[in-house]
């Protein structure tokens, strides 16, 4: 049995739940800062950094976006897309983009990773130009817009010593790929260790994000080595979720260090048309498009990125 064809089951009521929601059409180019990739090790002091970026939200007005039983966002480090797809070294990955909706022109932020995972949670770099570690922000993110409608979100980080960690770095943890965990308005209980990743997978949150350690991101590790973590983790859920109202989107934060930023993103899940999208995208698009498809104020500089609507089964 191949991969993506495991068995579903019929979730009834829950299937039933699916539904439309309405997003936004705006586009506004999304400027990518052209500064150095950085590797420098978390600092050891704490410091809120003031956004540079408009705090504005704002409601989903026009294009369609389905609203998906789950979605399961998997960031990955420092590759950039040519890196990626086509490599012989990601097999699982470039199976997901054949069976999904692969975006052949998705950019990164910015450089050094915080920044990158800061603008995909919370649509705004906060001003952050390093990995510093500690930093705290109180502003809107998809975690409290999730919570504020009803809905659920976790955070599953490989690596994190306890439930609710604030630590820097624990090993091959590292809290700068955490971007939850700088957020006040998140209890910290939804922080978790990735070891409590649900094997029930009709148990997820609304959202979840996954983080896997250094090595397994493949900061610090192959290209073979990441994907190899991917197929052993997350390929259940892969299947899974193309039979039962889910999706799964695969991103990166960076490339590996050019002023292009491009990186490989795809989009995989029953709902899914599978193909290539030449689209310009960045992570403000993604995060418009989980906030659009659960009818969530859109926050910062994804509130001016249009959602993705081109990519779903009609």
């Amino acid at each position: 049995m191949r991969p993506w064809q495991g068995r579903g089951v019929n979730r009834g009521p829950a299937r039933r739940r699916r539904g439309r929601w309405l997003a936004g059409v705006a586009v506004a180019a999304v400027p990518l800062a052209l500064a150095a990739c950085s590797s420098s090790a978390p600092a050891t002091a704490t410091h809120s950094v003031p956004s540079t970026e408009s705090p504005q939200t704002t409601m989903p007005a026009a294009g369609a976006v389905p609203r998906p039983e789950h979605v399961v966002v998997v960031v990955l480090e420092n590759h950039a897309y040519q890196q990626v797809i086509g490599n012989s070294d990601a097999p699982f990955l470039n199976g997901i983009a054949r069976r999904g909706a692969l975006f052949t022109r998705s950019y990164a932020i910015t450089h050094p990773s915080e920044p990158n995972y800061l603008a995909l949670f919370s649509g705004s770099t906060h001003g952050v130009q390093s990995d510093a570690c500690p930093v705290t922000f109180t502003s809107p993110n998809l975690a409290s817009g999730l919570l504020a409608a009803g809905d659920t979100f976790v955070g599953y980080a490989e690596g994190l010593p306890g439930t609710g960690s604030k630590v820097c770095a624990d090993g091959d943890y590292a809290r700068k790929h955490v971007p939850w965990a700088d957020f006040t308005n998140v209890p910290a209980s939804l922080s978790r260790p990735f070891t409590r990743f649900p094997t029930d997978f009709a148990s997820l949150p609304t959202v979840s994000f996954v983080i896997p350690n250094l090595c397994n991101d493949m900061h610090d590790c192959s290209v073979a080595t990441g994907d190899s973590w991917l197929r052993t983790h997350l390929a259940g859920y892969a299947s899974w979720a193309m039979s039962h109202d889910s999706l799964l989107i695969v991103t990166f934060d960076e490339d590996d260090g050019s002023q292009a930023n491009l990186i490989a993103t795809i989009f995989a899940g029953q709902q899914v048309r599978p193909g290539r999208y030449p689209e310009r995208i960045t992570h403000y698009s993604v995060l418009a498009t989980i906030e659009a498809a659960y009818g969530l104020a859109r926050v910062g500089s994804a509130a001016s990125a249009a959602p993705i609507s081109d990519i779903w089964q009609s």
